[in-house]
């Protein structure tokens, strides 16, 4: 009997997401964590209209993004749902805005993902300004793309994530760590905020990969992310299991 009512419910689950998401577009965008070398891109910064956008051996890249696209489109092929890797290498907010429009707005997601910030502090970090990084103009910018998407599509389901930082590689040994890790955390809090304002679904990337450390003491944080930046291929799947746990959310209040 238990056997059966746990086979029904997994059969509710799987129709759910079949009626709900069918011919949904689910757009992934950001940085080179998300980017993953899509399109053939070789590391490097090529915007999407120098990307091979034909192979889809190479369409979805190396990150997290490939193993959420693979997982959903192997478990319900019926749905026909469209996803896009529109991460790309070294950008920030500046550099996401100005392809916005056109990576973004024009193909009208249904479920847009966001994860930007890391390469903001970076960028700050190189140019060693006077001023104080502007936390809160960040965080209007932020906001600003939403409601561009918002625009053609009230509906959008967004799902937003924190940037984060581990103290590995040159990051983590650089002078400027500790004030780069104080920026991230200002990023982060900012990203919360605009999640509840949002009514989006926040993935605490930066607290899933620091809770490593208490559930597996013995493995060094490289393990995770090899240079203080970018996750390992272990790390992606961490990323890829909360993303998922905050897409089934969204699937779940539709």
């Amino acid at each position: 009997m238990k056997k059966s009512f746990i086979i029904l419910i997994v059969i509710a689950l799987l129709t759910n997401v079949v009626t709900v998401m069918a011919g949904k577009r689910v757009l992934f965008i950001g940085d080179s964590v998300t980017d993953g070398g899509w399109g053939r891109s070789g590391g490097l910064m090529k915007p999407s209209t120098e990307r091979n956008q034909k192979d889809l051996n190479h369409i979805y890249g190396h990150s997290y993004m490939m193993l959420c696209a693979a997982k959903l489109e192997s478990m319900y092929p019926e749905a026909e749902m469209e996803f896009r890797n529109r991460g790309i290498s070294g950008d920030d907010l500046t550099r996401l805005e100005a392809r916005w429009q056109e990576d973004a707005v024009d193909w009208q997601p249904d479920i847009l993902s966001l994860l930007i910030g890391t390469n903001d502090v970076s960028y700050y970090l190189e140019r060693h300004p006077q001023e104080s990084f502007n936390v809160q103009q960040w965080e209007q910018r932020y906001r600003r793309l939403l409601d561009r998407i918002r625009e053609v599509n009230p509906h959008v389901g967004f799902i937003l994530g924190t940037p984060f930082v581990a103290a590995v590689g040159k990051i983590g040994s650089a002078a400027d760590y500790r004030q780069r890790t104080e920026l991230i955390k200002a990023l982060d809090e900012a990203v919360v905020r605009i999640a509840h304002d949002y009514n989006a679904v926040v993935l605490r990337y930066d607290q899933l990969f620091a809770a490593q450390q208490t559930l597996h003491p013995s493995v060094p944080m490289n393990y995770w992310i090899w240079d203080g930046i970018h996750p390992t291929a272990a790390g992606h799947q961490l990323m890829a299991n909360m993303w998922l746990d905050g897409f089934a959310t969204i699937v779940a209040s539709l």
